[in-house]
């Protein structure tokens, strides 16, 4: 049994991954869980798992997480000695993140928020379920000497890295290589990394200068939260993956490919030195890669739905039109230029898409702010980045979004 210490327990992938957990209860108990302002459904994952420890991200929600504990403890008498350890800020989601019992910590907090507890389970020597791009796509340089160093070993938990990696089981590669990011697979020559074109697959160019918030937040194949969806939409989710991509398997980026896959069938590809391609397919459910990560090297038996070809019918590709999308292309100048331009780049857009979702901003104007930014970091790239200038530049570059919209706030809310 494995004991799970999971990140973000409140979010899209936390949830899903304690389902997991209450489906197989032999397979995986779970240790740890960190939440935002979910204080509800928080009292419920407490309730069904029990865990030793509870982290908020904010010291304000403690007290009453506290006192909701102690009504939970008073109306249940086989609660009356359940006395978890409950820490907050900053500091209780890295004691979450590392806490001593557990084997394995599931990643599912989004944003930049997530580096840090990341890096304190990697510290720690935890095995990790990465479901949070950021801390690749932001922090590679700096998270790379740190798995060396603990012998941490990072499986991917989104549906693309982790349809890359269960290819990657059938081919011949050394012991020393199989999770060590950053170290090329020996017959890996390209990466295929299938995008379903999101919410506006089927819009023309011109037509996003009618988009709203509604639109882009309608993904037809995937279930999952507003941030992630509308990153789908500008495609920047697969140009971020590009990054991850090449910090997971060692590959440059002129090897790691973006294709459009309308039917979300097929997860992605690789493409072997003899010219084989190998694809993982399934139904679009976050669920699949989740327990690959948590059950790895083993697989799982479970009850869910097979995929049936003749169900699916047709698998169609298309080339991604760079015209419509152009996130994708700033993500792989960012990725290509390395040091802290991918960390400006991963902040830029975070804050734009929020801006994006709070209706300051139209929905094409999402890559101007981002170029911006990052066009005005050239001038003080680091290129070879510690943890503080990577949390110093994701600063600047919120920041500096922020201030330019505000400065051209009557523009930014037109389709221009």
């Amino acid at each position: 049994m494995k004991a799970i210490s999971v990140l973000g327990s409140t979010g899209s992938i936390g949830t899903q991954t304690l389902q997991i957990a209450k489906e197989f209860p032999n397979q995986f108990k779970v240790v740890a869980l960190t939440a935002g302002k979910n204080l509800d459904l928080l009292i419920k994952q407490i309730h069904h798992h029990r865990p030793e420890v509870v982290a908020l991200a904010n010291e304000n929600d403690l007290p009453e997480l506290k006192e909701r504990l102690n009504q939970l403890k008073s109306r249940e008498k086989d609660f009356s000695n359940f006395n978890p350890h409950l820490f907050a800020g900053s500091e209780g989601l890295n004691i979450a993140a590392s806490w001593n019992t557990a084997d394995l910590v599931v990643t599912g907090i989004v944003g930049c928020a997530g580096l840090l507890p990341t890096l304190s389970a990697i510290q720690a020597g935890k095995d990790i379920a990465l479901a949070n791009k950021e801390t690749l796509i932001a922090a590679g340089p700096v998270v790379l000497p740190e798995l060396k160093l603990s012998g941490s070993r990072l499986l991917p938990a989104d549906s693309e890295h982790s349809a890359i990696f269960q290819c990657l089981q059938g081919t011949p590669w050394p012991e020393n290589a199989r999770l060590s990011t950053g170290i090329p697979t020996p017959g890996l020559k390209n990466i295929l990394l299938t995008a379903s074109g999101g919410a506006f697959r089927d819009w023309s160019a011109q037509d996003l200068k009618n988009a709203t918030v509604k639109d882009a937040t309608s993904h037809p194949n995937w279930s999952m939260g507003k941030k992630i969806t509308v990153d789908s939409a500008t495609l920047m989710n697969k140009g971020l993956e590009v990054i991850e991509a090449h910090y997971l398997f060692g590959l440059d980026y002129e090897h790691i490919e973006i294709v459009i896959h309308p039917q979300s069938i097929i997860h992605s590809m690789i493409e072997l030195a003899d010219s084989s391609v190998l694809a993982q397919m399934g139904w679009p459910d976050m669920k699949l890669p989740i327990l690959f990560a948590m059950s790895w090297p083993k697989r799982i038996e479970t009850p869910w739905k097979k995929l049936n070809l003749s169900q699916v019918r047709k698998l169609t590709f298309l080339e991604p039109n760079t015209k419509k999308y152009p996130c994708m292309e700033l993500a792989y100048s960012a990725g290509k230029t390395g040091g802290t331009m991918p960390a400006v780049l991963n902040a830029a857009n975070e804050e734009a898409v929020g801006l994006f979702l709070e209706e300051k901003i139209h929905f094409v104007n999402i890559p101007k702010v981002i170029e911006k930014a990052c066009e005005k970091h050239k001038q003080d790239l680091k290129s070879d980045p510690k943890l503080n200038d990577v949390i110093e530049v994701d600063k600047w570059a919120r920041k500096e979004v922020r201030s330019e919209v505000q400065k051209h706030s009557h523009q930014m809310l037109i389709a221009t």
